[in-house]
């Protein structure tokens, strides 16, 4: 009777264990959390009533790359969120609202719940961000008709007082309504670059009152209390309207994307941080590039191309930095989104999934990163809805998939 009962005991006990171990491998595992600003939610059932805009969390799916909605949603702190940066240790985000001109700093917890902390309200209207790599200084470009890049101080990932501001203004051309469209800060710290285009110049369907090329790259070094100054030569020549840039993590060249001439511009960094172009380009684009991001190991670049509802893929020659665009074994360079991507971005722990924010789709895009040829992939069900036009998107790993973070 007792052997009787030991028997069952254990057949239980092993049933259970066999129980557990499929349950297991059947677990999703979240290596990354995804982060969308949205103007409006419209999640079924949501308890958050944020008209003006709304920050959305979504998990990463380790073995698919597929999305699932994760911690709820949260208030952007203001109307219509165009911009988010994130800290270098993925505990602090930083959203923009282009209504309210202010941008609001949001702690960022190990399962992805996002808490509301301080803001700073701004002259103009923001329109892009990036955190030093040091975690110390938000830079933000802002302007709709004057164009301006501010260094806010951080500590410990809260918003401080503006350490500097400085007028970004072309050459000979000191009255010309100037437009900025992106910010990027080198790996190392040691500069930050900033993109606009002259609007007096270059204004579709408008009035041009200016002979001056029409894009533009500044160029500052760094220094202590948010110094900035300006880099030998700046501001170089961006094509007709720059719309995003990129740097590699080797602190050696800096990617443009050309809105209206569907074109990727390479630069070299050279001596004390000026830029000059790739000789071989510029290179080609799908329609209307509207923003870049470049995988933790600096070997690709992606493109998110809004006119063509596209991601266009290169492959970055380690010793000229010339990009080469990666084609697909079907001998496809078209990489398929929702409608609008406006904001692309590559998963911070293991560098293998590539996300977009589809405007005017309202959902992201998911694709597979293949780590030798650069070649993209869509996951599993993409696209993901999200709530009403998404306009950016960051990403930050989750737990101890951050220690897989690659890096040059």
């Amino acid at each position: 009777m007792k052997f009787s009962k030991l028997r069952q005991l254990m057949l239980v006990s092993a049933i259970g264990l066999v129980a557990a171990t499929l349950f297991a491998g059947c677990q999703l595992v979240t290596i990354d959390y995804v982060f969308v600003a949205t103007s409006a939610s419209t999640v079924s059932g949501s308890k958050t009533t944020c008209p003006g805009g709304e920050i959305e969390t979504f998990a990463v799916d380790s073995q698919s790359g597929a999305i699932r909605r994760g911690a709820p949603q949260v208030c952007s702190g203001g109307t219509t969120p165009t911009a988010i940066a994130i800290s270098p240790g993925y505990q602090n985000i930083y959203v923009a609202n282009q209504v309210d001109m202010n941008i609001v700093h949001f702690a960022v917890a190990v399962n992805g719940v996002l808490t509301k902390k301080e803001s700073v309200s701004l002259a103009t209207t923001p329109v892009a961000m990036t955190v030093s790599p040091d975690g110390n200084t938000l830079y933000v470009v802002s302007g709709t008709t004057t164009a301006t890049l501010s260094a806010y101080a951080l500590s410990s990932g809260a918003l401080g007082s503006l350490a500097n501001q400085v007028s970004l203004t072309i050459p000979g051309f000191g009255s010309d309504s100037v437009v900025p469209t992106g910010v990027t800060v080198l790996a190392s710290g040691k500069a930050v670059y900033a993109t606009a285009y002259d609007l007096s110049s270059y204004n579709p369907g408008g009035v041009t009152t200016s002979s001056a090329s029409p894009g533009w790259l500044f160029g500052f070094t760094t220094g202590s209390g948010g110094a900035l100054t300006a880099t030998p030569g700046s501001p170089y020549s961006a094509g007709v309207k720059p719309s995003a840039l990129a740097a590699d993590p080797t602190n050696r060249f800096v990617y443009v994307t050309d809105f209206a001439s569907n074109q990727l511009i390479g630069y070299g960094i050279f001596s004390g941080y000026s830029l000059s172009f790739l000789v071989n380009g510029p290179y080609k684009t799908g329609g209307q590039p509207s923003s870049i991001a470049i995988d933790p190991r600096g070997k690709f670049i992606y493109v998110s191309n809004s006119l063509d509802s596209s991601v266009t893929a290169y492959v970055i020659d380690l010793t000229t930095g010339t990009p080469s665009t990666a084609v697909n074994s079907t001998g496809s360079q078209t990489n398929s989104t929702d409608t609008q991507p406006v904001s692309v971005g590559v998963d911070p722990a293991l560098g293998r999934y590539v996300y977009t924010a589809n405007f005017l789709g309202n959902s992201v895009s998911g694709f597979r990163l293949d780590p030798t040829a650069g070649t993209l992939k869509q996951t599993l069900t993409t696209p993901y809805p999200t709530g009403v036009h998404p306009a950016a998107i960051v990403m930050a790993p989750h737990g101890n998939h951050s220690t897989q973070t690659v890096t040059p």
